[in-house]
């Protein structure tokens, strides 16, 4: 049994919006990352969106509400197709971010498509 509320006339704007692929990236920082770091890394997550190609939103920033005592960030990229989705990965400048970054994260991904 669902305990869902109601979407009401927002539910129309939705599936106007279709379809859609996302790519959802969480992650907490280790406690050896700089201030410095985290500033890198939202700096150059968010230019991904200029050098790769497919993103059509990227966002970055803080986790606001979420139980844990260590500084969690997350991103988001609204791709154009599953084609751009799967090209992302092996970019040349999203392999050099995660090159140094990934040593410094704990990381969950989330890949979200409607067609």
């Amino acid at each position: 049994m669902c305990h869902c509320l109601p979407l009401g006339p927002a539910a129309a704007v939705v599936k106007e919006l279709v379809p859609f692929v996302f790519h959802a990236f969480g992650f907490q920082w280790k406690p050896e990352a700089t201030d410095a770091q985290k500033e890198r890394a939202d700096h150059q997550i968010a230019a991904l969106q200029g050098r790769v190609p497919g993103p059509l939103q990227t966002h970055v920033g803080p986790i606001l509400r979420l139980a844990a005592e260590a500084t969690p960030s997350w991103e988001l990229f609204q791709f154009k197709d599953r084609a751009s989705l799967e090209a992302y990965p092996q970019h040349p400048a999203h392999l050099a971010l995660l090159a140094w970054l990934a040593p410094l994260i704990d990381a969950v991904e989330l890949d979200l498509a409607k067609n």
